[in-house]
């Protein structure tokens, strides 16, 4: 109980010493709260944010836009010739993602498709991706990981949302995993000895797992 206190607690001060989001970021996350529809955590978003502007990330693929959130995050962050490419046949949500991409001024940068992930990136033309960021369905991401790291430069960068689960990787008997958790506990492993990256997970958000291509 104590560690959980002192997690809140911490978390609350690295709030309030960070500069504040971009208004159109704070407003993100209040209409994904009232919708009920999930965005990356903040720390998170800081995080791809950092990233983008210490590679100067100009080709970047997302995969699972929803509203847009952590999409945002990055085109905020990245040179005048950015580009990102994100993927989420949902055209509700993405239909509220352009809009807040169209008011940052970032629509002309950001391309959505609408379309099942894995079947659109089997013929996907893109390569030497500076970063991929994925937050899709849980089920697919060991094959969507196949797929899109060839698609990266060397030394590109994979991000992983979710990758902990909130927790629930650690504090559920995995006599009692669901199909998610126990995707997840696949992917994970899979994920840290993949020949080709240099990764790790960190317990940051819901579990943030980072792979360099090193091969």
């Amino acid at each position: 109980m104590r560690q959980d206190s002192g997690m809140d607690e911490t978390l609350s001060y690295l709030d309030a010493v960070h500069p504040q989001p971009h208004p159109l970021l704070l407003e993100l996350e209040q209409h994904g709260r009232k919708d009920g529809i999930p965005v990356v955590s903040r720390e998170t978003g800081r995080l791809l944010s950092t990233l983008v502007h210490a590679m100067q990330a100009n080709r970047i693929l997302e995969v699972g836009t929803a509203y847009g959130y952590s999409t945002l995050w990055m085109a905020l962050a990245q040179p005048p010739v950015g580009k990102i490419w994100t993927i989420d046949p949902d055209v509700t949500r993405t239909d509220v993602a352009r809009s807040y991409f169209k008011r940052a001024g970032e629509d002309d940068y950001i391309e959505i498709f609408n379309s099942p992930a894995i079947e659109l990136l089997e013929n996907f033309p893109q390569r030497n991706l500076d970063i991929v960021f994925l937050d899709a369905q849980k089920g697919e991401y060991r094959d969507i990981l196949d797929l899109v790291i060839p698609m990266l430069k060397l030394s590109g960068v994979i991000v992983v949302d979710d990758a902990l689960l909130g927790g629930r990787l650690a504090t559920t008997d995995a006599r009692d995993d669901d199909e998610e958790i126990l995707a997840i506990r696949e992917f994970n492993e899979y994920f840290l000895n993949h020949p080709q990256l240099d990764a790790t997970i960190l317990p940051l958000g819901t579990g943030t797992g980072i792979g360099a291509r090193i091969a």
